[in-house]
């Protein structure tokens, strides 16, 4: 399987335009079969991966699942991070915030979440919310009790970009590796699934009245993605724009990345020194002792 992750990556200096950004690509794949034996063997490496980064511990790794409804955010966190050790990975689904959460500035609730070192955080959805929904949606602005001299339309976002790059930034300064995600569904795409929850009675349990609501404002949306992905994506932590429509083929894609980044972070297991050995050595005797 020959990926260039680069062709998906959103880069620094921005110029993204997710109309002329595809939302399907050649498949990496030739048949169902394949399929499965390429992202076991993925999520083979990955577990290999993730168990040298909790040894190492020195960096932590914070992954972002930003898209539109039906995209399969769920199913790629489902299947890519399958083979991971539980013990190693944290995963925080992001809804409508609290009245508590309310009370606090928009970061607030994302960053009691971050991964430890040697630990994966995955955020489904994330602070990210707070430029895209509330973009579309300006009423949610209005009631988040900030300041009116704070709240100028021309200005908001420009600033909510530069908080969450400087957060990103100090993140990176300390060792935390952010990897985002953005799964770019077609809205062609979006309502072949959407007809599938309701036509399948095991899948009724995942569609809302309001799915439909929100795809009214789909090119509301994409303006707001365009911009963020645009304003965000730096050399730290980068954004990368994944073709959504076909599911399997996102799913190779996004463990390539991740796969990609832990390769980066040139990891190694802990070098045993003369005196810790000699101190198993000890203990060794010991136990052969009690046999």
């Amino acid at each position: 399987m020959n990926i260039n992750i680069k062709d998906f990556r959103v880069p620094p200096d921005g110029g993204v335009k997710l109309d002329e950004w595809p939302t399907r690509v050649e498949p990496l794949y030739q048949s169902k079969h394949e399929y499965k034996k390429l992202l076991k063997a993925q999520i083979a490496e990955l577990s290999e991966q993730q168990q040298l980064h909790y040894a190492d511990d020195r960096h932590a790794l914070l992954l972002i699942f930003q898209a539109m409804d039906a995209a399969g955010k769920d199913g790629a966190i489902k299947h890519v991070m399958s083979g991971i050790n539980p013990q190693g990975c944290q995963v925080f689904s992001f809804k409508r915030p609290s009245a508590k959460e309310l009370d606090h500035d928009f970061l607030w609730r994302t960053t009691q979440c971050l991964p430890e070192r040697g630990r994966i955080g995955i955020f489904n959805r994330s602070y990210y919310e707070e430029v895209l929904v509330v973009r579309v949606h300006p009423e949610i602005l209005r009631n988040q009790k900030i300041p009116d001299d704070l709240v100028d339309p021309d200005t908001i976002w420009q600033q909510r970009y530069r908080s969450i790059a400087d957060l990103e930034d100090h993140l990176h300064r300390n060792g935390t590796r952010v990897v985002k995600f953005f799964l770019h569904l077609s809205e062609e795409e979006q309502c072949k699934r959407f007809l599938a929850r309701i036509d399948d009675p095991g899948k009724n349990w995942k569609f809302s009245a309001a799915d439909i609501e929100e795809r009214k404002f789909w090119p509301q949306y994409m303006q707001a993605y365009e911009a963020c992905l645009n304003a965000t994506s730096t050399a730290t932590a980068p954004w990368f724009v994944v073709p959504a429509d076909d599911k399997k083929n996102a799913r190779l894609l996004i463990s390539s990345i991740i796969l990609d980044t832990y390769k980066s972070l040139q990891m190694n297991y802990p070098v045993t020194d003369a005196q810790r050995r000699a101190e198993l050595l000890l203990i060794r005797e010991q136990l052969l002792a009690e046999e």
